[in-house]
């Protein structure tokens, strides 16, 4: 880092003031974002003539209902809310309940219904699958599919490193979704890292977690927006510059990197225990080189493959 400050090319933005959560909600109490509706009996995303006047959600006769399920115990926790494991009363199928308090600022708001549309439209083996979602009292519950491997991020502390073979087989299976969402869904997902990616008994490695994705709607598939974990952001995202899906192939090397060298590939300053200041990772990711895989240490076709990212 230069004396001073900060590299002049990273870009910091205030976020914008908080609005009121009231004109997120319709008259019946339903919660509503553009074309997505969302009340105590499902998820709708209506057409562009119904949205000034959407249609009430109609369940249908084999949906899931919050009423049919048990909650088991509390499996995740974050800022804005929980995950849940629960069992369906009549089958004993077990799911992930996401149960989120909609009190938080409209950014987070927002990320919540775009999280909410692409779980909706997905169908990909390799996205963890979104059975349905609800808004009642001020929260949104989101079903999802139970991946009782934890995640990739769970997984590295008990096993510290995976060794080749292994990441070959989750590395497939991540492209594959890259693949569907960058191809069929032209989306970024943008928060690609270790916690994000779930695993089963069976083997099988999902995406998950929407909430910074970016639709590429221009021709170029390019967005300039700043969200998502700065450990795992490309170079490009951090400087503020526009970006495309490139950058999931970015964090996706990080990761692999990660989980064959067991450690984070950004090493912090000599002699410290680990990245205590925020701009200062956020620098070296913008100045440095980008890492490699030690030649000494992996194979020859391992390297070139983390060196192609």
């Amino acid at each position: 880092m230069k004396k001073g400050g900060l590299s002049p090319k990273l870009k910091l933005t205030l976020p914008r003031d908080d609005v009121s959560f009231a004109k997120f909600l319709t008259q019946s109490g339903t919660f509503m974002d553009g074309d997505l509706l969302v009340n105590r009996d499902g998820v709708r995303v209506v057409s562009q003539s119904e949205v000034e006047v959407p249609p009430p959600i109609q369940p249908t006769d084999n949906q899931l209902s919050l009423a049919d399920i048990d909650t088991i115990k509390v499996i995740g926790k974050g800022s804005g809310g929980i995950v849940q494991l629960v069992r369906h009363k009549w089958t004993g199928q077990f799911f992930a309940l996401k149960v989120i308090q909609m009190n938080i600022e409209e950014s987070a708001r927002k990320q919540i219904a775009q999280e909410l549309k692409i779980n909706q439209s997905s169908q990909c083996p390799n996205i963890v699958v979104c059975y349905q979602s609800f808004y009642d009292n001020g929260t949104i519950s989101i079903i999802l599919e139970y991946m009782d491997g934890g995640s990739l991020a769970d997984f590295l502390k008990k096993v510290k490193t995976i060794p080749e073979p292994y990441l070959a087989a989750i590395c497939k299976q991540v492209l594959k979704g890259l693949l569907y969402l960058h191809h069929e869904k032209h989306i970024i997902h943008r928060d690609l890292k270790p916690s994000n990616l779930l695993v089963n008994h069976r083997g099988e490695v999902k995406i998950t977690d929407f909430g910074v994705s970016a639709i590429m709607e221009s021709t170029s598939g390019q967005a300039n927006t700043f969200l998502g974990t700065y450990n795992y952001m490309s170079p490009e995202r951090i400087t503020g510059g526009k970006y495309s899906s490139k950058s999931d192939i970015w964090s996706l090397g990080l990761v692999l990197l990660e989980c064959a060298t067991g450690q984070f590939p950004y090493i912090p300053p000599e002699g410290s225990e680990g990245w205590t200041n925020f701009f200062e990772l956020m620098d070296s990711i913008v100045s440095q080189p980008p890492p490699s895989a030690p030649s000494d240490q992996f194979s020859a076709e391992f390297c070139s493959f983390i060196s192609a990212w």
